[in-house]
């Protein structure tokens, strides 16, 4: 078995803007070989647990903040959009409430609160969020409500990881990435389309949160009921957002369906056979490849990490389950 350490680069694309200083990292590109072996199958890592605030939700908060207007942004989140949105605010001097779960993990709610952002802490068996954003939303009139994926900025935004994929010397030929609302992926779908280039987009969903697979299976969005308890907390979704979808039903390749299993199994792979620490969600990508690799084998893949942000405890639990008596 090779030994080979992972090897890490970073994508060549400059991001430069007024804030250059303060704007979106470029994602970090690692070869890790003994995971490739594993997997058996040609694949490269784009880590976004890099980017500022530990995800690619960066991207996509940056591109609202500076781009709108208004004083106060609300927002819904489990956590990595509302902390990259309450330091991209704080960066353009504006005020942001984010509405959370009540279980989201601490990490992420102490993140949001280091940022300067108010927080909005709501039983989600009782009220759902996009109900409370509504409800703040009508007493702030001064306030952008921006989705956390359903937004032509948050897609906008996130297409810039596509872009770097895609200027790479030898662009992959599928890019695996998690999707919950949809916001990641239609992004990637909308740079390969606006390149005119041939880089293929496969969805990687929590079974038990497979809306959006039930929704390209159906042709239409498919709903859940209630948002959907995966460890893979950022796509606890009800659906996939109506702007997202009128790019991914015709622009996403397909989506594959990942046990819970599977899920911290790819933590546990990144940690061990890439020496990289992801959150659930940010594993599911290696979940995708684990679950159905007949659907990369023979292409050169680029599997998206969104995020390094995960609860202590979570990770713990994950990484070194405890041994039954």
């Amino acid at each position: 078995m090779s030994t080979s350490p992972p090897v890490v680069s970073h994508s060549p694309v400059d991001h430069t803007t007024d804030r250059a200083s303060d704007s979106p990292r470029p994602t970090t590109l690692i070869e890790a070989p003994r995971l490739a072996e594993r997997l058996g199958l040609d694949v490269v890592l784009a880590s976004e647990t890099f980017q500022r605030t530990g995800s690619f939700k960066f991207r996509a908060a940056f591109n609202v903040a500076a781009n709108v207007p208004h004083p106060h942004i609300i927002t819904a989140s489990s956590g990595n959009f509302g902390q990259a949105m309450a330091y991209a605010c704080k960066l353009f001097g504006k005020r942001c409430t984010i509405v959370m779960p009540a279980n989201s993990a601490r990490v992420k709610v102490e993140a949001v609160l280091s940022h300067g952002g108010r927080v909005d802490l709501v039983d989600t068996t009782k009220v759902l969020r996009a109900a409370r954003v509504a409800q703040l939303a009508a007493e702030h009139p001064d306030a952008y409500v921006a989705s956390a994926y359903d937004d032509p900025f948050v897609i906008a935004g996130n297409s810039t990881l596509g872009d770097e994929l895609i200027a790479l010397p030898s662009p992959p030929d599928v890019v695996v990435a998690p999707i919950g609302g949809g916001g990641l992926t239609a992004g990637l779908v909308q740079a390969a389309q606006r390149a005119g280039a041939t880089m293929a987009v496969i969805g990687a969903e929590p079974a038990i949160a497979n809306d959006a697979a039930r929704s390209l299976r159906a042709g239409h969005i498919v709903a859940n009921e209630t948002e959907p308890q995966t460890i893979a907390d950022g796509t606890r979704t009800l659906s996939v957002g109506k702007r997202n979808w009128e790019i991914l039903q015709h622009g996403i390749e397909t989506i594959v369906e990942v046990p819970e299993d599977a899920i911290r199994e790819g933590v546990r792979a990144l940690f061990a056979l890439a020496n990289l620490k992801a959150e659930p969600t940010g594993a599911l990508g290696i979940g995708a490849m684990l679950t159905a690799p007949d659907a990369f084998r023979g292409r050169r893949v680029c599997c998206v990490v969104t995020g390094g942000n995960v609860d202590p405890a979570v990770y713990t639990s994950i990484i070194a389950p405890p041994v039954a008596a």
